[in-house]
């Protein structure tokens, strides 16, 4: 799976830019806010980032998330009447972490497109994927990861972490025809 923030607009490759060009690995619970990237969310909208995007509010959530941003991004997907609007919920209330709120709001995206995508790269990246790609057992597995900070686990999820942001990031953010 690769990346590539040049695919989105010059303005999202720039707030990409401030922290790791959507290509940091986000913490799996308590990240510290990165604040010149939610300053700048904060001043434009999500129709001017991803004006001809699939669900520009599902983007801009996502970006808020990757930023840690945890209110701006809840207030965002709590709003969102999609299944990309229950996955970033989900994931901000996995990282909150609450995983009994999380799995609510999995349960709420049923099958997800980017699910197939996302079972590959956790296999290939060290997750142990039994049969389709499974949220509740990632939000278990995160759950005892963050409980051993520095450990080989906890490596494993924040980089199936990542892998999932950029899935569900590219899926909202990308134009549709």
């Amino acid at each position: 799976m690769g990346f590539d923030a040049s695919q989105y607009s010059e303005d999202v490759r720039a707030i990409l830019a401030l922290d790791g060009n959507g290509a940091r690995p986000m913490p799996l619970a308590n990240g510290t806010p990165t604040k010149a990237a939610i300053d700048v969310l904060a001043a434009t909208s999500a129709t001017k980032l991803f004006p001809n995007s699939y669900s520009p509010t599902a983007a801009m959530s996502g970006l808020y998330l990757y930023f840690c941003a945890y209110d701006e991004s809840h207030a965002l997907s709590q709003d969102i009447l999609s299944n990309e609007g229950s996955f970033w919920h989900g994931i901000m209330h996995r990282q909150e972490p609450d995983p009994g709120n999380a799995g609510y709001w999995f349960r709420r995206v049923g099958e997800h497109p980017i699910f197939d995508d996302l079972r590959g790269a956790a296999e290939a990246l060290g997750f142990p994927v039994k049969g389709k790609w499974d949220p509740f057992a990632f939000i278990e597995y995160c759950e005892q990861a963050r409980r051993n900070p520095g450990s080989a686990q906890e490596k494993t999820a924040m980089a199936v972490q990542l892998a999932e942001w950029q899935l569900l990031f590219d899926y909202c953010a990308r134009q549709r025809t």
